[in-house]
C-alpha cells in the first residue's frame, strides 16, 4: 500500500475562470470562506505534503503556508500543464491532484485512488463518479514527468488523450457524487449555500 508520506497533493488553481468573469475561483467565497480553504481542510490530512498550483494571486495563496507552484508553460494551457509543473518539482514518488473549487471533496479520495493504483499496478489512477471519468481528480507516478512534458512540448493539451498512453486504473468514487461538484457561476454558489442550509 502506498504510504501517506509518499504522496504530494496539489490543488489546481491555475485556470483563468472565464465563466466566473475571470475571478480567481479558489478565492471566491463559499459559506464565508474561500473555496480553496474548504479544499485544503479536506485534502491536507490525506497527503504527506500539499502544494498549490496557481498562476496569479500568489501572495493571497501564500497565506496558507503552502508552496505555490506556477505553470512552467505560458498561455494557461489547462490542468495538464499544472500537473506537469508540479511533477517537475516534487520529491515524492506520487502526486494526487484536485481542483480548487470542489468544497465537498471526499475525505476518501486519496485512499481510493491509491488503492486502485496498487491493485492494478498502474501508473495513473483516475476517479470515476459513476457516470464518467473525473480527470482532474487523479494520482500520477512522478516517473511520468518526462512523458507529460514531452506531450505538452509537442503542442498537445488533452488530458484524456495523455492518460490513454499509460497503464491507467479507475477508482470508483460513485459513492461520493458530491465530491466532484464544482462551481462555474456565482449563481451556482448562491444556490449551493441556500441548499446547504
Amino acid at each position: 500500500m502506498i504510504k501517506k508520506n509518499e504522496i504530494t497533493g496539489a490543488i489546481l488553481a491555475g485556470g483563468q475562470a472565464r465563466r466566473m468573469q475571470g475571478q480567481d475561483k479558489g478565492l471566491i467565497l463559499f459559506k464565508n470562506k474561500p473555496l480553496i480553504e474548504h479544499v485544503i481542510d479536506i485534502f491536507k490530512p490525506q497527503v504527506g505534503k500539499l502544494v498549490i498550483n496557481a498562476n496569479r494571486n500568489h501572495t493571497k495563496y501564500g497565506q496558507y503556508g503552502l508552496k505555490i507552484i506556477a505553470d512552467e508553460f505560458d498561455d494557461y494551457l489547462g490542468p495538464l500543464a499544472g500537473m506537469a509543473s508540479v511533477l517537475n518539482v516534487i520529491k515524492t514518488p506520487y502526486l494526487v491532484t484536485a481542483p480548487c473549487d470542489c468544497p465537498f471533496l471526499s475525505t476518501e479520495l486519496v485512499s481510493y485512488l491509491s488503492q486502485a493504483m496498487t491493485n492494478e499496478n498502474a501508473d495513473i489512477s483516475v476517479a470515476h463518479n459513476g457516470e464518467r471519468l473525473q480527470p482532474v481528480f487523479c494520482m500520477l507516478k512522478r516517473s511520468l514527468m518526462t512523458s507529460i512534458n514531452q506531450y505538452l512540448d509537442n503542442g498537445n493539451r488533452k488530458i484524456d488523450e495523455w492518460f490513454k498512453g499509460h497503464n491507467m486504473a479507475i477508482a470508483d468514487l460513485s459513492n461520493f457524487p458530491d465530491s466532484f461538484k464544482n462551481f462555474n457561476s456565482h449563481q451556482e454558489i448562491v444556490i449551493a449555500e441556500e441548499n446547504d442550509g
